[in-house]
């Protein structure tokens, strides 16, 4: 229940509206949460210059600008909307299965959709299947998961991330998203 209510970045009463008429009588399961994804990917401009703390979804919806984070709040608070259980997940995205040149690794925000009897996977900012995440955290919105949580005065001198892929003979169940059937993939180690 606690995923389909609002939160302190996800004003699912400013947005409702809109996605009743936007969304509401389009595809419904994950054909619905992408086409979420797929609006608020096209609506909204990345950029690090964008970063802003303090912005929610309905900012991100009416500046058409943002950060990854703002993105999944965006996509999150859309899917409540539309009462489709969500949750804000933060990480790392490392350059694992993308081609060349490769771009800086970095933190990154996406969410989690509950479709059916399980949470998948969703990124309205790359908007594309991405393996090699690492999830540290989830939770209602950033403000339940920050990255940082700091105290008074305080400067980033830097940062840096990495990921290495490990390779593995492990099998993992993914949703087809065209058939919406549940697949079993295998990867066997070189």
């Amino acid at each position: 229940m606690i995923y389909l209510l609002g939160s302190r970045y996800c004003e699912t009463d400013l947005l409702s509206d809109f996605a009743w008429e936007r969304f509401g009588a389009g595809p419904t399961g994950w054909a619905r949460v992408q086409a979420v994804c797929d609006f608020v990917h096209r609506h909204v401009e990345f950029g690090y210059q964008h970063a802003r703390r303090t912005r929610s979804a309905f900012e991100t919806f009416k500046e058409g600008q943002g950060v990854c984070r703002d993105y999944a709040h965006l996509a999150i608070t859309l899917c409540r909307c539309l009462n489709i259980p969500a949750r804000y997940c933060t990480g790392y995205l490392g350059d694992v299965g993308t081609l060349p040149p490769y771009g800086t690794m970095d933190f990154a925000g996406w969410f989690e959709a509950f479709l059916g009897d399980r949470w998948y996977t969703f990124d309205a900012r790359n908007n594309v299947p991405r393996i090699g995440r690492v999830l540290i955290a989830q939770g209602r919105d950033a403000s339940d998961v920050a990255l940082s949580s700091t105290f008074g005065p305080n400067e980033l001198d830097g940062f840096k991330v990495w990921c290495d892929e490990v390779q593995s003979d492990r099998c993992i169940d993914r949703l087809n998203p065209q058939s919406e059937a549940v697949e079993r993939v295998c990867r066997a180690a070189p």
